[in-house]
């Protein structure tokens, strides 16, 4: 089966690693590319490119100021990234859970 574009949805787009980069950059606050670009010291068209892929899945927005373009995280967007990641912290805390309790009962 092939696999889908990087584009298609917000779990393909973040299979793309410097994507995810860009997302947990964003997550402290809106940025403007510059400053994207400086931080994750990406170049200006990969950083548009990837961008552009966020916006285009819905895992970021983008306003203008004057001429800049301010990039941020779209809630709504990254909310079944959460939702489905919640899953396994779930699962997670169910295996500690049990991991305690049988030390307890072996103590």
């Amino acid at each position: 089966m092939a696999r889908a574009s990087t584009t298609s949805d917000a779990f393909n787009a973040i299979a793309e690693p410097r994507r995810r980069e860009i997302l947990s950059f964003l997550a402290l606050g809106e940025r403007p590319v510059g400053e994207i670009e400086l931080a994750l010291r990406f170049g200006q068209p990969s950083i548009s490119k990837h961008l552009r892929v966020l916006l285009n899945v819905g895992l970021v927005d983008v306003r203008r100021d004057g001429r800049r373009m301010l990039y941020r995280i779209n809630a709504e967007g990254i909310k079944p990234l959460h939702e489905w990641a919640g899953t396994f912290e779930r699962y997670w805390r169910q295996q500690l859970t049990s991991v305690k309790e049988r030390a307890e009962r072996e103590s």
